[in-house]
């Protein structure tokens, strides 16, 4: 089977979702699948079951930060450029070593658009990837040229949020 690039993008709530749904269904049919997350490194729901399907579905969820970008100073800054950059090896170590179905490089986009990860060397990724290798990338902003790469495109925008309400990130829904 060949594998194909898909995109989750848009500012709706749902991406990573999306993208472990996928995950979820590709492992439940016995497929391997590794997903490397970018500016993130959080606990999560997804890390906790993540966990419990064993090592043919793997999370590697970086270092966590502690900070948005936005909010860091200057070497905060290169300190998680760094981080980013040492996922992004990680994912293209991994997919060389062809023991993966399925990887999702969640939040990739936010690496991409804080340019901490340059675009090129995503669309090198995507264009030298194995064959059979299918691949998730998400996150807001994606560049039109992934988009031109991709196979699959989905944006989700956001039409109502209890965010704006001021109502936070809930355990085991948004978080």
């Amino acid at each position: 089977m060949k594998g194909l690039v898909h995109i989750y993008t848009g500012n709706g709530k749902g991406k990573t979702t999306a993208a472990v749904g996928l995950g979820f269904r590709a492992w439940g049919r016995g497929m391997k699948v590794l997903m490397v997350q970018f500016l993130k490194g959080m606990e999560s729901g997804e890390l906790i079951a993540a966990e419990k399907l064993g090592p043919t579905f793997t999370v590697n969820p970086g270092i966590y930060l502690k900070k948005f970008t936005w909010s860091m100073d200057d070497d905060e800054l290169k300190n998680a450029a760094d981080v980013q950059k040492q996922q992004f090896e990680y994912a293209l170590q991994e997919s060389r070593a062809n023991k993966w179905d399925l990887i999702i490089l969640d939040e990739i986009m936010a690496a991409i658009y804080t340019g901490m990860i340059p675009v090129e060397e995503v669309l090198a990724f995507i264009q030298s990837k194995p064959d059979s290798l299918e691949l998730v990338l998400t996150g807001r902003n994606a560049p039109p040229s992934l988009i031109e790469a991709a196979d699959y495109v989905s944006e989700i925008q956001e039409v109502k949020h209890p965010m704006k309400k001021g109502i936070g990130a809930r355990k085991g829904i948004e978080d």
